[in-house]
């Protein structure tokens, strides 16, 4: 197909190579020959009477011409495939569709399990690449890259859509055998005087929602131990006296699982809100549609059922 004399399937070839920044990556990532994707090159650099990658030892450097294309087409590639979604009916039945979503590890641990038992009923075909959150997260958003990424309101993107998928909120824990658990309620005192293990997210936004709102008290903690991973603090308590802080639902999580003890915080904490965000072009994918109301059921199920 040409549009003004160019194969628009070169387009696509242009988009993974200004990504990847390499000839022989692109060409794995189309899965088509290095000397095909050579060609493709070639033929780009005719039409737009540009080099659009120059050689710099091992690696590939766009042009100043390809660095100020690369945006538009972005999203000319994301336009055409909300247009294709949005022309082509969807039948989960029938669908091989893969489906990637960012999400923490605390979102694939107490929701996921629930929505692949969804899954596997109505939609045997469909799958989930699962990508952690990160500093990238949102541009891959911005570049089409996710179909759809869940995290707390206060991380959204101002640029596309977003709706509510449920509300989680924080609670204390800390091992069974910590004698503060002994007592009616844990104290602010109480709380402040223990040793604590947190999470921290990325390198640009290291903080979580519960640190987050936790350093907006304003009052100091000893921190013994900061990890990556929200489903390793409920481990690192165990016999100690060291506590966390964790969503309500992964706590419940790992209560069957640890000899661990949960209450209230012992302060005012704000909810959080946990969020489904999508690319503004992809509102009328029909695909994408059902798979958000699929999250939505698997988010009301029982927390016990398996």
């Amino acid at each position: 197909m040409r549009f003004k004399g160019l194969d628009l399937n070169l387009l696509v070839a242009l988009d993974v190579l200004l990504d990847e920044q390499s000839v022989s990556k692109a060409a794995e990532r189309l899965n088509v020959s290095q000397p095909a994707m050579s060609a493709a090159l070639t033929r780009l650099r005719d039409y737009f009477g540009d080099p659009l990658l120059n050689l710099h030892g091992k690696r590939m450097i766009p042009t100043a011409h390809a660095l100020r294309m690369k945006p538009r087409l972005r999203e000319l590639l994301i336009a055409t495939e909300a247009l294709v979604a949005e022309t082509t009916h969807f039948d989960p039945a029938a669908s091989g569709r893969c489906f990637r979503v960012g999400a923490s590890d605390y979102l694939i641990t107490v929701l996921f399990p629930k929505l692949i038992q969804i899954l596997s009923d109505v939609a045997p075909n469909v799958t989930i690449d699962c990508v952690q959150p990160s500093d990238s997260m949102l541009p891959e958003l911005d570049q089409g890259a996710l179909d759809l990424i869940i995290c707390p309101e206060e991380h959204l993107s101002p640029d596309h859509p977003s709706e509510l998928l449920f509300e989680e909120r924080h609670v204390v824990v800390g091992c069974a055998k910590n004698p503060v658990f002994k007592k009616q309620k844990i104290s602010a005192k109480d709380f402040y005087a223990a040793g604590h293990v947190i999470v921290g997210i990325g390198r640009l936004k290291p903080a979580s929602f519960a640190e987050t709102h936790l350093r907006e008290l304003g009052r100091p903690r000893r921190i013994e131990t900061q990890v990556t991973s929200f489903l390793v603090p409920p481990e690192l308590v165990v016999n100690t006296e060291n506590l966390t802080v964790m969503h309500e639902r992964l706590a419940r999580h790992y209560a069957d699982r640890l000899d661990i003890a949960i209450a209230p915080l012992p302060f005012a904490f704000p909810v959080m809100k946990e969020m489904m965000q999508f690319h503004r072009t992809r509102e009328n994918d029909q695909g994408l549609r059902w798979f958000i109301d699929q999250l939505k059921q698997a988010a009301v199920m029982p927390h016990n059922k398996n």
